[in-house]
């Protein structure tokens, strides 16, 4: 297997079990390497052990990154991993990402695809590589379709090869969907004047919710930043809802405002910017966010663990 990288390359590689793995992915590291490239492996845990015990000495000179960690949030990749790696370092980047593996949820396999859709327009023509693993035997036949949409090139056994469906836009709107309504849900309807009280709204729906003390500190924190926003930036009210699904303890924010750009909250904030680090900071403290964007309305639902 071989991926040829450019000024700016998004590569799927397609693989089955450990060897392809490997084969695709270690001598794109070494590549990188010999030519004095920075490289980083953001994979999730088993498959960063086979890669650094592949390496062997080599991999000192990796930044090594479990995804699994890193990625829970699929919308912290871009600013946290992705972002935050390449815009500290200067000239060619290459960078293995694996956001998609066998064992995510359906609640959060949305996020991945539009994450890896995002890709395409979060660095524009930067001289930046990554390759992105797909496992062809164990992921689902929509998720290899997917990655044909989210992939300008696919890599695997037989070599390169362009991606005859690549349509990332596509996939971003594929997946703006309206979010399934809870069973049942605490709600607050808030405006300028009572932003304080929507945080002790949210506060004490979570602690009742069971949420540990940190998380609970995170969760209101997460709302303060979404709430703010809405005054601020949307309509000048909204309502958050607080209730517990399925082992999380789920807070939605619903506004009036309309949300036009799909990176908000995936590009960190520049120094001495003033703004736009909210949606930023919601995605570094939630195990998950999902939005729903349409014209007149924005919903912003934020999953924590219990």
């Amino acid at each position: 297997m071989t991926v040829t990288a450019g000024p700016f390359s998004h590569v799927g590689l397609l693989y089955s079990g450990d060897a392809e793995y490997l084969d695709g992915t270690v001598p794109y590291i070494l590549e990188g390497l010999k030519h004095d490239e920075p490289v980083a492996v953001a994979v999730p845990s088993r498959n960063l052990a086979l890669i650094e015990a592949a390496l062997g000495e080599s991999a000192a000179d990796v930044e090594l990154i479990d995804m699994s960690e890193a990625g829970r949030n699929p919308g912290r990749i871009l600013p946290g991993v992705l972002l935050a790696f390449a815009d500290n370092r200067p000239g060619p980047v290459r960078i293995i990402g694996e956001p998609i593996w066998a064992g995510r949820s359906a609640v959060e396999y949305p996020a991945c695809a539009q994450h890896e859709a995002l890709i395409n327009f979060a660095f524009g023509d930067r001289d930046l590589s990554i390759l992105c693993p797909y496992d062809r035997t164990r992921l689902e036949a929509d998720v290899l379709a997917d990655a044909e949409r989210t992939h300008p090139t696919l890599s695997g056994a037989d070599g390169d090869r362009p991606s005859p469906g690549y349509a990332p836009d596509a996939v971003v709107e594929k997946y703006n969907l309206p979010l399934p309504e809870p069973r049942s849900a605490d709600a607050f309807r808030f405006d300028l004047g009572t932003l304080a009280a929507v945080r002790r709204f949210a506060q004490v729906r979570a602690e009742e919710s069971g949420l540990a003390r940190e998380r609970v500190e995170d969760l209101v924190l997460a709302v303060a930043e979404l709430s703010a926003n809405s005054v601020l930036h949307g309509s000048g009210h909204g309502v958050v809802r607080v209730w517990r699904e399925e082992g999380h303890v789920l807070c939605e924010v619903v506004d009036e405002g309309t949300l036009s750009d799909p990176l908000a909250g995936r590009r960190p904030a520049l120094p001495g910017q003033l703004g736009g680090r909210g949606l930023v900071l919601v995605n570094q403290v939630a195990d998950l966010v999902r939005q729903y964007l349409r014209p007149g309305s924005t919903v912003t639902r934020i999953y924590f663990r219990v």
